[in-house]
């Protein structure tokens, strides 16, 4: 970490309860350490990328990315960045591990489900319900509720998408009100790198993913600007190359133009604007880290690509359409009769002030399921209804 624009630990706002510095971690190497050994974090592991888990065949489904893998990934791709650009890999590692903790299960499914379900009693997001995990959910320490990340660490993952403008979603209202995060300007460079790691990650794997659920075929990718490149110079490099091998080092090489296209971007911009400190990048009219128009063009052709051909699959919209119907069973019921919750969930439900304030305990609850725990559970409520 060597860049005046990088955001340092010594200067770091602090955490809303104070806390003794640690003598061997930094304030960003605890908050990632906190987030790591977190609840939510765990059950990433069994909660939807694209495919919900039991989705095909078992030796085929283990091989997909879960919304844990994702996260692994998007965090070697931050650090990977932050470090080439002189800035501090340990935030930007923060940010995106905890970029998804918000998701409820199945994926992107769930999230538009429970949105309208919940629109009645102040929506949902799943970048909101990530603050309000480590902010008051996760309740494992004896001093306060959540995590009690720093300044920086909230900060990222409020704006690692750009400044939040409009009505600001009930759980990022009540953070922000708590501690104000500057909602209105950029997130310093480290959550930009987290965000944009993002993008690099889900597009690379997602071409994997698609290929294994044999949604389309490598001759159809050679079609795409990026890939189709890729995939020609294997041919030529390694002629009559192993298919598997051939699909893994064309994606490769997908991979790595993303990175270094990101890089040399922020590189060139970083050295033409010359900023001085982690506030002027919050300053800035928009992002400093961003792909390069170029590259953005041939990258909105994959995404239309994978939108047509993966997420909107036949096969993928029957399993959405019927995970969707379970979560419209399980909130309602949840909702009017909390007895069906357990002991805990019930009691906090039960006491809430009204029934805006119950809907969101049972978001809470509803939200933090992991797919095969909401699978059985809506077995268990509905099988006989």
């Amino acid at each position: 970490m060597t860049a005046p624009y990088a955001c340092h630990p010594e200067a770091s706002r602090g955490r809303l309860h104070p806390e003794r510095m640690s003598t061997f971690r930094s304030p960003w190497q605890r908050d990632r350490d906190r987030i790591i050994h977190s609840s939510a974090f765990r059950r990433l592991k069994h909660k939807t990328q694209v495919f919900v888990e039991h989705d095909g065949e078992a030796y085929r489904g283990d091989y997909f990315r879960t919304r844990l893998t994702h996260t692994i990934e998007v965090a070697q791709v931050a650090r990977t960045i932050a470090g080439a650009l002189g800035l501090n890999p340990d935030l930007a590692e923060t940010v995106a591990l905890a970029h998804d903790l918000g998701h409820p299960p199945f994926g992107h499914t769930g999230e538009d489900a429970l949105a309208a379900l919940m629109e009645p009693y102040g929506g949902f997001d799943h970048n909101a319900q990530a603050l309000r995990i480590v902010t008051r959910l996760e309740r494992h320490y004896a001093d306060f509720d959540g995590l009690n990340l720093t300044w920086e660490a909230l900060e990222g993952i409020a704006k690692h998408n750009g400044p939040v403008t409009g009505p600001l979603p009930y759980a990022l209202a009540e953070v922000n009100a708590q501690w104000d995060l500057e909602l209105h300007t950029n997130a310093s460079a480290e959550a930009q790198v987290a965000a944009v790691a993002d993008d690099v990650a889900y597009n690379h794997h997602d071409l994997h993913d698609g290929l294994r659920a044999e949604l389309f075929t490598e001759a159809e990718l050679a079609e795409l600007p990026l890939v189709g490149p890729a995939f020609a110079e294997v041919d030529r490099l390694y002629p009559g190359l192993d298919p598997t091998r051939r699909r893994y080092e064309a994606l490769r090489r997908v991979f790595g133009v993303m990175v270094e296209d990101v890089i040399a971007v922020a590189q060139n911009r970083l050295a033409g604007l010359q900023p001085q400190s982690a506030q002027e990048i919050r300053d800035m009219d928009g992002p400093i880290i961003r792909f390069s128009k170029p590259l953005y063009q041939n990258i909105k052709a994959i995404k239309s690509f994978l939108f047509t051909r993966m997420y909107r699959a036949p096969s993928v919209v029957v399993e959405r359409s019927n995970v969707t119907a379970m979560l419209n069973d399980l909130f309602p019921l949840f909702l009017h009769d909390p007895g069906q919750m357990p002991e805990h969930w019930c009691r906090v439900a039960r006491a809430a002030g009204d029934e805006t304030q119950c809907a969101r305990v049972v978001l809470d609850y509803v939200a933090g399921m992991t797919d095969r725990f909401a699978i059985a559970e809506h077995q268990r409520l509905f099988s006989n209804r």
